[in-house]
């Protein structure tokens, strides 16, 4: 296998880490959503961890992204 294949090879396996992240980001809603249906009253104060985890999330799926375009473009 030659360097540029394995470079693609490489951008297109971190890329999925992109895909997980959308995964990640819908989990996180859906378990905030589901918990406030059960107590209304609770809601507002889980408000604040519900955009940590959806901030940890994107995180991670633009850390994945950031490496496939180094892989493709720079390495």
């Amino acid at each position: 296998m030659d360097a540029q294949s394995a470079k693609l090879l490489g951008a297109g396996l971190a890329a999925i880490g992109a895909g997980l992240a959308s995964l990640g980001v819908g989990n996180v809603f859906a378990k905030f959503l589901e918990g406030a249906l059960r107590n209304p009253g609770a809601a507002d104060g889980q408000q604040g961890r519900l955009f940590i985890g959806f901030a940890a999330a994107e995180l991670l799926g633009l850390l994945s992204f950031v490496v496939a375009m180094i892989l493709v473009f720079v390495a």
